[in-house]
């Protein structure tokens, strides 16, 4: 495993390869379906986005919220597939790193590669283990989505695997 400290920098987002292994430390965002549709029609209307997305990580959860004592909720990945018609113009605007889990569509691939970005893939159905990982979490916006708002995440020690690389790589085989 490797440690990776975000936001990955160009040069070792460019060294990654499908199968890496990695931990991942520092600020990640999260984003699902609905505020990456109210994020690309900001970018239509020319409006500024919530947070600066060149070069971020957009990590694809809802958390369920915190208990007492708890920073988050569980926070597992949510299927990826359902973003890709959103991703593609986010990363037209400087989005380099996506986490979530499952294959993603041609188009997505092909634009991931165009805009050497990275899509990384953590494991479903452990969102209170990775929880755990998270060490500070603040609502960034869209606050009337509740969990599907977009949130700050402070994580150390987030797993992850390279599903995709900037090379067009891929864990799960050939184009879909």
């Amino acid at each position: 495993m490797k440690t990776i400290h975000l936001p990955i920098s160009e040069s070792i987002r460019k060294q990654l390869r499908a199968g890496d292994q990695l931990y991942l430390t520092g600020y990640l965002y999260t984003g699902r379906d609905a505020a990456h549709k109210l994020m690309v029609e900001a970018t239509q209307k020319q409006e500024v986005l919530p947070f600066p997305i060149e070069g971020e990580t957009i990590y694809y959860t809802g958390p369920t919220p915190p208990q007492p004592g708890q920073i988050i909720g569980s926070c597992g990945p949510t299927s990826s597939y359902r973003m890709d018609v959103y991703s593609i113009p986010l990363m037209e605007k400087g989005l380099k790193v996506m986490i979530g889990k499952g294959p993603r569509g041609e188009d997505f691939q092909s634009s991931l590669i165009q805009n050497e970005a990275v899509y990384l893939v953590t494991t479903g159905g452990i969102g209170a283990l990775l929880s755990k990982r998270v060490k500070s979490m603040e609502l960034i916006a869209y606050p009337h989505l509740q969990s599907e708002a977009i949130y700050r995440l402070y994580v150390e020690d987030f797993p992850v695997i390279v599903a995709y690389d900037s090379l067009g790589n891929n864990l799960f085989g050939t184009m879909q």
